[in-house]
């Protein structure tokens, strides 16, 4: 089953960043990070909701400053 949500997550992450080529690249990164932390944050904590936000969360931070 959590192979199922894992493979969702990216397919719906896929689409997303295939809508945003009007996005700066730090922009992207934060995307990017974001969708990466979540399924890293939701795998680490099996599937816990709280594990899933922070995970994005931090992924966001992360992507935010690597993209500068």
């Amino acid at each position: 089953m959590k192979r199922i949500q894992a493979s969702i997550v990216a397919a719906l992450t896929v689409a997303g960043l295939a809508g945003c080529s009007g996005m700066s690249h730090q922009e992207k990164s934060t995307v990017a990070g974001a969708a990466i932390g979540g399924v890293a944050g939701s795998a680490l904590t099996n599937g816990s909701a709280l594990g899933t936000v922070g995970g994005a969360v931090a992924g966001g931070v992360i992507g935010h400053e690597v993209g500068k």
